[in-house]
């Protein structure tokens, strides 16, 4: 049978270690310039975008089709 842990055995495993592994982690991290950040939200704006259209597209599609079909 598993056990919940309680609050204070979770604060004692975090301790002042976890949060100097996260400071080191943090280290590490290699932030985009403005340019690539730039860039890569145009991207993901317009794939969006394009995304949206040709779920519109699909719908108008199915939509027309259901249409059809119930009114035959």
């Amino acid at each position: 049978m598993v056990e919940m842990e309680n609050s204070a055995e979770k604060k004692a495993k975090a301790g002042p270690g976890f949060f100097k592994g996260v400071k080191a982690e943090f280290k590490k991290i290699i932030w985009p310039d403005r340019q690539s950040t730039l860039k890569q939200s145009v991207a993901v704006v317009a794939i969006s975008v394009v995304v949206g259209v040709v779920i519109a597209i699909l719908d108008y599609i199915a939509k027309t089709g259901v249409n059809f079909i119930t009114s035959i």
